[in-house]
C-alpha cells in the first residue's frame, strides 16, 4: 500500500553550494530514474548562510554534469526551524554539521538528523569531505561518496514506500 504523503529528505552541509546540492541533484536523479518522484521529495540547505541565494559552486556543477546529474535550479539556503518539522530525514555531510543540526533540532526531532554516509554500503568513511578549497579531484570524490550513499538511501526508502 502506497503512502499518501511523500518521504522528504534534506541534505545539509555548511554553505549549501558544494556537497549538499550535489547530494540533492544526484539523489533526485536516482529517485526519478526509479520512478519514485511521486513518493520522495528532496531539498538541500546549509547550516550557515554564507551563500544564501547563490547557485551551486561551478566546479560542483561541472563535475555533476560530467556524470549526468544536474544541479540546475538549486539555490543555497540556510536550514530553518521549520525544516525539522517538514523533513523526515535530515542528512548531514559531516560530523561538524551533524553537531550543529543536533544542537538546533528540538529534542523530539533529533532522531531525524543523521550522517548521509550511514547509507553507503562500503562505509569506509563517515563524512563527505568538503572540496571547496581543493581541486577537481575533491569534487569527483564527493560524487563517488554521494552516489554510493544515494543508492543505499534509495534502497532504504523503497522498503517504506
Amino acid at each position: 500500500m502506497k503512502s499518501e504523503q511523500k518521504i522528504s529528505i534534506l541534505f545539509v552541509c555548511m554553505g549549501n553550494i558544494c556537497r549538499s546540492p550535489t547530494a540533492e541533484g544526484v539523489f533526485r536523479k536516482h529517485v526519478s530514474d526509479a520512478g519514485l518522484d511521486a513518493d520522495i521529495q528532496t531539498d538541500s540547505a546549509g547550516t550557515h548562510a554564507y551563500h544564501s541565494g547563490e547557485p551551486a559552486d561551478r566546479r560542483a556543477h561541472a563535475a555533476a554534469l560530467r556524470r549526468g546529474f544536474s544541479l540546475e535550479g538549486i539555490r543555497a539556503r540556510r536550514v530553518t526551524e521549520e525544516d525539522f518539522d517538514t523533513f523526515d530525514y535530515i542528512l548531514a555531510m559531516d560530523q561538524d554539521n551533524l553537531m550543529v543540526l543536533q544542537e538546533r533540532a528540538p529534542d523530539e526531532l533529533r532522531g531525524k538528523v543523521r550522517l548521509f554516509l550511514e547509507f553507503a554500503e562500503s562505509r569506509h568513511e563517515n563524512e563527505v569531505p568538503d572540496p571547496y578549497y581543493g581541486g577537481a579531484a575533491g569534487f569527483e570524490r564527493v560524487l563517488d561518496l554521494v552516489e554510493e550513499a544515494s543508492q543505499g538511501l534509495l534502497e532504504t526508502l523503497r522498503k517504506k514506500i
